[in-house]
C-alpha cells in the first residue's frame, strides 16, 4: 500500500487539528515526557508543544512521508519513524489524535500503551467513530459494486470498539478515566471538497488499487452520488458531520 500523503491530509489542517486542541486542553497535569502517537505531519505535536512548553516531546509515525513533512515543518520538535507497539520507555503522557483506529486489537493495544506510562501518567486518545455518516456508507456501497472489481483491495484496519467496550477496558487497566464524544460540523466548499476530505484516508487504498484513470472515475461517481445525500446550504456550501470519541485514562 502506498505511503500516506501529507499534502492531501493537510488540505483540511484546521479541521483535523481542532480535536487535538480540544483533547490537549483537557489535560490539567503538567507532563514532562510526552509522545504523540501517530503524529502525522506534526500538526498535533505542535499543539502539544504550544501547551506544554517545558516538556520533552516526541512525535512518532510509521509513515516516512508524514515524518519527513513533520521534520521540515517543525524543526524544533523531535520526530521518529516508529509505530506505537515498538515504542520503548515510559512517559507522563501518551497522546494520540485520530490514529489508533488504524491499529487493530484495542483490547490488547490499550493495556500495552498503559504499561508505557509512568505512575500517574495519562493516555489521551481521540478516534473517529463516523462509520454511519452518509458519506462513509456511500463509499462502502460504491466499493462493493462488482464493476469496480475491488475485492482484491487490502484495507488497513479502520475500526473502533463501542464506548461500553472501551469503558470495560479502561475500568480494568486505569486508576481513573473520562470518556466523551463530540460531533463536529465541517463546512465544505462543494461536493468535490467533501470527497477530498476522505481522499487521503478512507478512499486511499481504493484509489491506489484502481490507478489514475479508473481511480478518477471511482472518485467522480462518489462525488456525483454524494449530491443526493448532502444538499447545498443557503450560502452554497456543503456540511459534513463528523463524530469523534475521546478518552483520558490515568495509570
Amino acid at each position: 500500500m502506498a505511503d500516506w500523503n501529507s499534502t492531501q491530509y493537510l488540505k483540511f489542517k484546521n479541521e483535523r487539528t481542532q480535536p487535538a486542541v480540544d483533547l490537549a486542553m483537557r489535560i490539567k497535569n503538567n507532563p514532562k515526557t510526552i509522545v504523540d502517537i501517530g503524529c502525522g505531519p506534526g500538526n498535533s505535536t505542535k499543539v502539544l508543544r504550544d501547551i506544554f512548553t517545558d516538556a520533552n516531546i516526541l512525535g512518532i509515525d510509521n509513515s516516512p512521508n508524514m515524518i519527513e513533512k513533520a521534520k521540515s515543518e517543525h524543526s524544533d520538535i523531535d520526530f521518529d519513524l516508529c509505530d506505537a507497539l515498538s515504542l520503548d520507555g515510559k512517559y507522563d503522557l501518551l497522546f494520540s489524535n485520530a490514529c489508533l483506529q488504524w491499529i487493530p486489537n484495542h483490547d490488547t493495544l490499550i493495556p500495552s500503551l498503559m504499561e508505557k506510562l509512568n505512575d500517574g501518567g495519562i493516555l489521551a486518545v481521540q478516534v473517529p467513530m463516523n462509520g454511519e455518516e452518509p458519506l462513509f456508507r456511500l463509499i462502502r456501497e460504491v466499493a462493493n459494486e462488482s464493476k469496480w472489481e475491488l475485492s482484491g483491495v487490502k484495507l488497513q484496519p479502520n475500526e473502533t470498539l463501542t464506548p461500553s467496550e472501551y469503558y470495560n477496558i479502561l475500568s480494568k487497566y486505569s486508576s481513573a478515566f473520562d470518556m466523551w464524544e463530540v460531533k463536529y460540523y465541517h463546512t465544505m466548499s462543494d461536493h468535490k471538497a467533501l470527497v477530498d476530505w476522505v481522499k487521503g484516508t478512507r478512499l486511499r487504498p481504493y484509489l491506489d488499487y484502481l490507478g489514475v484513470e479508473k481511480g478518477a472515475e471511482f472518485e467522480a461517481e462518489i462525488i456525483e452520488r454524494s449530491k443526493e445525500l448532502y444538499p447545498i446550504t443557503h450560502n452554497g456550501n456543503v456540511v459534513l458531520g463528523f463524530r469523534r470519541f475521546f478518552f483520558m485514562a490515568v495509570k
